[in-house]
């Protein structure tokens, strides 16, 4: 399951020619300050074309499990015990330790060559760093197996059966050791410009869940899945690890641990740590409040949330991809000083990942029942509990843009290495409001009133987030931002409408999924083009010469 070296943007010959300008080894290579935009854009798209690839088997892992065991007190048990590996996979791979090791790595590949004594940085900071992560990690593991049964009663009160939910918590456990080691893998590589590997993870981890479903559910039942996390984690180190240490190994030999005062110690201060883990935990407290909330509705509630969360996350998690990449190439520009080309890269990430996760917001308002339809209802899973789903999800994409920018604006306020406690505060109060409207939502429109609580609450955070930036963070322009924002929302609006126009003649659902989405995407196109969003046609303009060349070539070589 190793990456081939070749395949990764960051091993590309444009790559070893920077290594060898910059009179380095092969095996040490760095992430420059400034880099392509053609490099960012191959390694957004085989970062997203893997993404894609452990989405669609994350959507085959709920459909096993919605082909099992349905929407019931069995998945509902599951499901609790998931969201240990949620919040590890949240605070570990795609948040917390990005956040935090993402900077630091990118300041010691900075600092290479400038450190007295000709010590390298990168293995100072691996030396100082990765023992004491493994122990906490072990600790944290332990703890939550020892303390299953109490951690159920919290998440889920009301469960049915606390005893299975407990035997697949203590199962899952395990993931928060390997799931920490693999986000700090993934840090490590992303930093040094390689992308692969690291995206390559979810893919491991819903392949080994899936085989264990297949495997062993008709005699463990949900606590095959629980397995299948187990094991998944250890492939994800896996995967990474050929990679990894191909960086590693080639790089001079650790220098002596620094001071505590020294630079090297800097980006990993205890306030940055604790403003980073604290932030991400105040988010995925969201989920906390959704199943303790959902877990007192009829059952099979909190398996319907889980569901139309996983379906309308997909194009966030896919827009997202391009900040995972850009990330780096940002905590650069800001450990060398240079703002500008921070301020611009993030003013583009904003607006970019904005008309992605739109476009997807559209085709799921247009078509969110045929699309239940089509991928869970089988088996156990039935036709009302897809209308449950389905409606669930319409409500939940509301916030879906919220969740997008705050994914993305969060990195620019961690991106210097330095602990700030705005965004801990800006997620509070998005909690607070999602925690009382939930509260009150619940009891009048069930499973929708939550998802709607979590869209207010999420928002309000987007926006709070949005107008903190300046001495807090990257100088961004917000009124510049908030006009280019507002273009792609008005072509939503219009794709979603005309989407759902033409979807609803068929009775298929392919046929009714494949014309909505065309139709959304058509007239989506067509608006940003017209709105001239982003600079939609000077993009355009200066693409299209490219793509010919590059047609015009594969063309003459096929002859």
């Amino acid at each position: 399951m190793g990456t081939a070296h070749g395949c990764d943007p960051g091993d590309s010959p444009a790559a070893d020619g920077t290594r060898r300008a910059a009179g380095t080894a092969p095996g040490q290579e760095t992430f420059p300050g400034t880099v392509s935009g053609r490099f960012l854009a191959k390694a957004t798209l085989i970062s997203a074309a893997l993404s894609v690839s452990g989405a669609v088997l994350g959507l085959g892992r709920d459909q096993a499990l919605a082909h099992f065991f349905g929407a019931g007190a069995d998945t509902d048990a599951f499901l609790v015990a998931w969201t240990v590996a949620e919040t590890a996979a949240t605070l570990l791979i795609d948040a917390g330790m990005a956040y935090v090791l993402v900077p630091a790595f990118s300041a010691a590949l900075a600092r290479r060559g400038r450190v007295p004594g000709g010590g390298d940085p990168v293995r100072a900071l691996i030396a100082a760093s990765l023992p004491r992560l493994c122990l906490g990690l072990a600790a944290a593991a332990l703890a939550i197996m020892v303390g299953a049964p109490l951690l159920v009663s919290l998440l889920a009160p009301s469960l049915p059966d606390a005893s299975l939910a407990t035997d697949c918590t203590r199962l899952t456990a395990t993931c928060v050791l390997t799931f920490g080691l693999a986000g700090y893998c993934s840090a490590a590589l992303r930093a040094h410009g390689s992308f692969v590997a690291p995206a390559a993870t979810s893919l491991a981890l819903n392949i080994v869940i899936i085989a264990t479903l297949f495997g062993l559910g008709d005699r463990w039942g949900v606590r095959g899945a629980a397995l299948g996390v187990a094991l998944g984690g250890c492939l994800m180190i896996a995967v990474q690890l050929p990679s990894l240490w191909r960086r590693i190994a080639g790089e001079p030999g650790p220098q002596p641990l620094p001071a505590p005062g020294g630079d090297d110690r800097r980006p990993l201060t205890p306030a940055l740590v604790t403003s980073v883990l604290l932030f991400v935990l105040c988010r995925q407290a969201q989920v906390f409040v959704e199943r303790h909330l959902a877990s007192a509705l009829p059952a099979g509630a909190i398996s319907h949330l889980n569901y139309a969360q996983k379906v309308a996350q997909l194009p966030m998690s896919l827009s997202l991809m391009v900040c995972v990449v850009t990330f780096p190439v940002l905590a650069r520009a800001v450990a060398e000083g240079d703002l500008r080309r921070a301020r611009e890269r993030t003013e583009g990430d904003l607006v970019l990942v904005g008309c992605l996760v739109l476009l997807g917001i559209a085709v799921i308002e247009a078509c969110a029942p045929q699309i239940i339809q089509l991928l869970f209802q089988h088996g156990a899973f039935t036709a009302a509990d897809t209308a449950a789903t389905a409606s669930t999800m319409r409500v939940y994409t509301l916030g879906l843009l919220g969740h997008t920018l705050v994914g993305a604006l969060v990195r620019s306020y961690f991106s210097a290495g330095r602990a700030t406690w705005y965004p801990l505060g800006a997620m509070a109060a998005g909690l607070i409001v999602n925690i009382g409207a939930g509260a009150w939502a619940v009891g009048i429109w069930g499973a929708r009133g939550i998802a709607a609580a979590n869209a207010a609450g999420i928002t309000l955070t987007a926006l709070l987030l949005l107008l903190g930036t300046g001495a807090r963070s990257i100088p961004v322009r917000v009124p510049r931002v908030v006009a280019e924002l507002a273009k792609p929302v008005r072509a939503a609006l219009c794709a979603a409408g005309a989407g759902a126009v033409c979807a609803r003649p068929f009775t298929s659902p392919p046929a009714a999924v494949a014309v909505g989405c065309v139709s959304v995407t058509a007239v989506f196109l067509a608006l940003v083009w017209a709105l001239d969003v982003a600079d939609a046609r000077t993009v355009l303009a200066r693409a299209t010469p490219v793509a010919r060349r590059i047609v015009t070539r594969g063309m003459s070589h096929g002859r």
